[in-house]
């Protein structure tokens, strides 16, 4: 019998299988490893998907400069005055009737809406005349209008929208 059970130990079938039923499962170090590389991704996913004061604010800028390459447009076409009026928590668009400005409501555009991070510190180049609320731009009935720069910082953080007096507004 010591003759057939050391020429089945031997036999290369026989010795795979011993071998794979060694080798089930992983290892401490391969798990933590697997636990490691996950972890970062997890890390770096959350990081991207929580934007900082700087994307908030970059979203907000390029949110603004459309709104008003649409608002430019819309005064040409409606034959009407609108004006971007702009405090450190919100912004809205108004339009000119008759004698007096009226917030515009029933469009989804052109609604008046927060800022994602508040307060937001506003500042405009030119500067525009004193008035005793919020910051107002105005696009007339006319397709050029004055180039500004309307600048925008929340705590370090700064954007900039320039307007060429054209209808090109640009995030810097």
């Amino acid at each position: 019998m010591g003759f057939i059970s050391s020429r089945i130990l031997r036999h290369p079938a026989r010795r795979v299988a011993q071998a794979s039923l060694r080798r089930r499962g992983f290892t401490l170090l391969e798990l933590l490893v697997v636990l490691v590389i996950v972890g970062i991704m997890l890390g770096v996913v959350s990081v991207n998907a929580l934007p900082g004061e700087r994307q908030a604010l970059q979203n907000d800028a390029q949110r603004i400069a459309l709104l008003m390459q649409l608002a430019r447009d819309e005064a040409i076409v409606r034959n009407q005055p609108i004006a971007f009026e702009v405090d450190p928590y919100k912004f809205r668009f108004l339009i000119r009737n008759d004698r007096e400005w009226q917030v515009i409501e029933r469009d989804d555009m052109l609604r008046e809406r927060e800022f994602k991070r508040s307060p937001v510190n506003i500042s405009i180049d030119p500067p525009l005349p004193d008035s005793d609320k919020a910051m107002r731009i105005t696009f007339g009935r006319e397709p050029v209008d004055k180039p500004f720069v309307l600048t925008m910082s929340l705590g370090e953080n700064s954007v900039a929208i320039r307007a060429d007096g054209i209808g090109h507004f640009v995030v810097e």
